[in-house]
Formats: structure tokens, sequence, C-alpha cells
């Protein structure tokens, strides 16, 4: 018998199992705009000009970092998509932008058709929270270049938003009020320093308890915890009241994110005590002995997301935030200044 792509350690086979698996899961996504179905060469979605007089598209690619490894050591990998839509629908609500379609980019080592559905039932999951379409995507494998069980996410968001409705931080002024949207975990962001301090340094397994003296909730389930995605909600706001920033708090923290919507002339003014922080960020403080600043420019300690609002429409903004389900609170103000995060 002569060689085959399957000896070469590809499955064509499993590559058309799997995407019957996941066809279901990508139809209930599609909105109105989506023209054809799953499979063709590229994903067709007609575009709502009758909405738009000046419309941009507002466009973010990310993946989900090494948190992939944790799911990768569990075989968990139900959630994982959430977190995997999250990281790039909640990047362009911040310009305003309403998430239209989502493309996702999945790469193995072996193709294992069960996987490959855990993982889309994730990102399927994600497009309905966001309100986007799944339209397409790619499922890559990789003999060789990865091992079997290794897996990589990558996704592709893309929005749009009316010209003049354009969220730039331009308008963020002396006297604006931020407005801070919790997060119960991680997200995707710090898990190479999050996953040294509780394997390397604090020496515990995936199965072991995430808090010390208290058993019920594992490591895993702590840094398997999906991500909020606000999008859904951002979109809503800013129809309805003034909103003049909004900065997605992943990687560096408050301080990095925060200050991209500042001005030279204005500083943001956080107030740490205003929320509660969620008890992983202390455990980790706890066992690496990590100092505050350290904490404050790798993690979200959280709060995954801030809106910046003139005060005036601030109790609004608040009622129309917790209306949606998420325990909004203020938790610092803008001042003048020169550009710069400073906690209280």
């Amino acid at each position: 018998m002569g060689e085959t792509y399957e000896r070469a350690g590809v499955s064509i086979a499993a590559g058309e199992e799997a995407v019957e698996k996941i066809r279901e899961q990508v139809r209930s996504t599609f909105r109105s705009e989506v023209i054809g179905d799953i499979g063709g060469f590229g994903g067709l979605f007609a575009f709502p000009q009758d909405r738009y007089r000046e419309p941009v598209l507002v466009s973010s690619t990310d993946g989900v970092g090494t948190k992939a490894l944790v799911a990768q050591a569990t075989g968990r990998f139900e959630t994982i998509g959430i977190d995997l839509v999250a990281m790039s629908v909640d990047d362009i609500v911040c310009q305003g932008a309403e998430p239209l379609f989502f493309l996702d980019y999945i790469a193995v080592g072996r193709l294992d058709p069960n996987h490959i559905k855990q993982l889309v039932t994730g990102v399927a999951e994600g497009c309905r929270q966001a309100g986007c379409a799944l339209i397409g995507g790619e499922m890559a494998e990789h003999p060789g270049a990865m091992e079997p069980g290794e897996f990589d996410l990558v996704g592709v968001a893309v929005g749009v938003v009316e010209r003049d409705r354009l969220i730039t931080g331009d308008a963020v002024t002396e006297g604006d009020i931020l407005i801070g949207l919790p997060s119960p975990g991680l997200r995707s962001n710090g898990y190479s320093l999050a996953r040294r301090l509780y394997f390397d340094v604090a020496g515990r397994g995936l199965d072991d308890p995430a808090f010390e003296g208290e058993r019920g909730h594992t490591v895993a389930e702590e840094l398997l915890q999906p991500s909020v995605i606000y999008a859904a909600s951002i979109v809503q706001l800013v129809g309805e009241v003034e909103v003049h920033g909004v900065a997605h708090i992943t990687g560096g923290g408050i301080p990095a994110n925060l200050e991209r919507l500042l001005g030279r002339h204005v500083d943001a003014v956080v107030d740490p005590r205003s929320w509660e922080t969620p008890r992983v960020f202390r455990e980790l403080q706890r066992i690496g002995d990590v100092d505050d600043d350290e904490m404050r420019a790798v993690f979200n300690l959280g709060v995954g997301m801030i809106v910046v609002v003139p005060e005036n429409v601030t109790h609004h903004a608040l009622d129309l935030l917790r209306s949606a389900g998420h325990r909004a609170v203020r938790i610092g103000e803008i001042t003048s200044g020169s550009g710069g995060v400073r906690f209280s």
C-alpha cells in the first residue's frame, strides 16, 4: 500500500466528521444578515447599509494565551471558546462598534472531532452572548509541529459603528466618572504568572483546592472560569447615554488599558476599595508575595471593563448596566493631570 495523507498524520475523514459535529452549533449563531451555510470558501454577511449613514468597520484578532494549556491539561474544552470570543468582541466594543460576525482558527496536533465540537460549542456560545454570527473558520491539523492533544485558538471579530459615534477617548474630560464592570476571574490574562504561582511556587495540582484550607473548588475550576462578555451591554449603553471612553481590561491591567483613553491633560484616579477583589487575586498575591504594582500591571483584579461617562449620566449608566446583569460600580474619576493612572 502506498503512502497516504492519513499515514502522514492528517485525517480528511476526521475533518469532515468534525464539520458535521459543529454544523448546528454554528447555525445557532446566525443573524438575519448571514447568507448561505457552513462549508463555503468564505463567510457571507449582507451588510445592513440602511441602518448607517457613514459606517466604519472595526476589527480585532486575539487568542486565549496560556489558558489553553490549562484546558489541555484538564481535557475540558467546553468554555475556552467563550474566552476566545470575549477577547475580540470586547475590544471592538470599546470603540462603540456592534459585533457583527466572528471567525475562528483552530490548530491541533491531531484532529479529534469530539475535541473540535467542544471548542466550537464554546465559540458559538460566546457569539450568542455577544450577538454576533459565527460565519467561518478553519481547522488545521499540524502533525509534527504540534503533539496530539495540543491545540491553539485564534479569533477575529468584525463590527460596525457610525463614524460620528466612534468612541476614541478624545472626549474624556476632567470631572468624568469611571464605572467598573466586575470580572469574577482572570479572564484570559496573566496566566503565565498564575500558572507559575499555583504550580511551581505553591506546588498545587489542577485538582487541588484553589484556596488554602478550603476544599470543593479546585485550581482547574478557578483557572477555567469563562470570561464575562460585556459587548452586548456596552452596545446598549452607548445607544442610550453619552459615553466618553471604554477600556477593556486585558494584558497590562487597569493602568495600561485605561491610559489608552487619556489625553495629556487628564489623569484617571481609581479607588481600589470601591469594588471587591475576587479571592483568586488575593491568593495569587499571597502565594508569590507579589507587590501591588506588579499585580495591577498583570491582572484585572476583578474589573473586566471600565466605562467613562459624564457625571450627570452616572446613575442612568449604572442602572442600565445593572439591569443587563453586571454589578457595575463607580470606581473613580477623571482629574486634571498628564495622562496617567493613579490609585487612591
